[in-house]
């Protein structure tokens, strides 16, 4: 398949290229696109066919829900039963924004986009050229992240070119994105919300707007038959290389390692770096500002190939703040710790 390639800036939109993208969208192809948070693989959610290539191209398993992009709130009553006060309150707060709300659904969308499930995850992305394209199209967008499943989720147009081109109809160019972590899903079909996933907007953040809210005790590492969100169930964010989290002594563990025979690549924060003696080290930020190896950290996934190591080691962090979304992806992506 020619996959067509459009480069936009979040400044000044291309009208062809929007309208190309849109176009295709509009004709049940896949078009990956930018967002806040990673670029997305988008599919009409209305179209089970459209939707299917999506699960193609990333090679995805088909009982993982997929999350649906829209333009504005007015969308929603065309997708689910009912808004409870509680979403509204989170999306005056959150939206547009990394932040995807479950609701029961409607029906409206394809059987595959929800995996059998009576609810659906919407969003509303605040990426201008994302936001623009889903504008322009003028429907619901099912949109995982627009990467081989699996692998770690793209945050520059190359990613995704690197994973899907040739296997889709479009990568609309819009620059790295922002957050660098998907985004965070609250369950608001219950009642008290359940944070299914942490992402861009912290569980404090959330708490300060709604008050109680709980943690799934799938993030804990538990399985489920039926995920309601991405990320739950499947291995994720996985590198090239098999990955280690190391909570200390990553010179120490390295030199070991080194001497084993192993060639190692160490994915460190701004401050470990400098303490450390390695020909292969990748910065993955500040740890003075996490939000910063957020932004980074799929890009420091991405950077090790086969060829170059055997072994990846990678900083850990604390569980609180945006630490706690950057562990949920690093302990999926990791095969141990030490």
């Amino acid at each position: 398949m020619e996959t067509k390639h459009w480069t936009v800036s979040q400044q000044s939109f291309d009208k062809k290229a929007m309208e190309e993208a849109a176009s295709l969208l509009s004709k049940g192809e896949a078009v990956a696109f930018p967002t806040e948070t990673v670029y997305g693989l988008g599919a009409d959610a209305t179209n089970e066919q459209a939707v299917q290539k999506i699960f193609e191209a990333k090679g995805r398993p088909s009982d993982n829900p997929l999350i649906v992009h829209v333009a504005d709130k007015d969308q929603l009553k065309d997708l689910v039963e009912d808004v409870p006060e509680v979403a509204y309150k989170l999306l005056e707060a959150f939206s547009p924004g990394p932040i995807t709300i479950i609701l029961k659904s409607k029906g409206a969308v394809a059987p595959n986009v929800s995996a059998g499930l009576d609810s659906i995850g919407i969003r509303i992305p605040s990426h201008p050229v994302g936001l623009r394209l889903l504008q322009e199209v003028a429907l619901p967008i099912a949109a995982p992240s627009a990467n081989i499943s699996g692998r770690p989720s793209p945050t520059k147009a190359e990613h995704v070119v690197h994973d899907l081109d040739g296997r889709i109809a479009g990568i609309m160019d819009g620059g790295p994105t922002g957050i660098g972590l998907e985004s965070t899903v609250v369950d608001c079909t219950e009642a008290v919300p359940v944070i299914l996933r942490p992402g861009g907007v912290t569980a404090e953040a959330i708490q300060e707007v709604i008050g109680t809210v709980m943690v799934d005790p799938g993030l804990a590492g538990g399985e489920k038959e039926k995920p309601k969100a991405p990320g739950m169930k499947y291995t994720h964010y996985a590198p090239e290389a098999p990955l280690y989290l190391v909570d200390e002594e990553m010179q120490q563990h390295a030199d070991k390692l080194t001497e084993a025979g192993e060639k190692v690549g160490i994915i460190a924060t701004e401050e470990l770096a400098q303490m450390l003696q390695s020909e292969r080290i990748q910065i993955c930020g500040s740890r003075k500002d996490l939000s910063t190896v957020a932004e980074h950290l799929y890009d420091a996934l991405r950077h090790f190939k086969k060829s170059d190591v055997s072994v990846i080691l990678c900083e850990s962090f604390e569980k609180h703040g945006v630490g706690a979304a950057i562990m949920n992806r690093l302990e999926k992506a990791a095969i141990g710790r030490i």
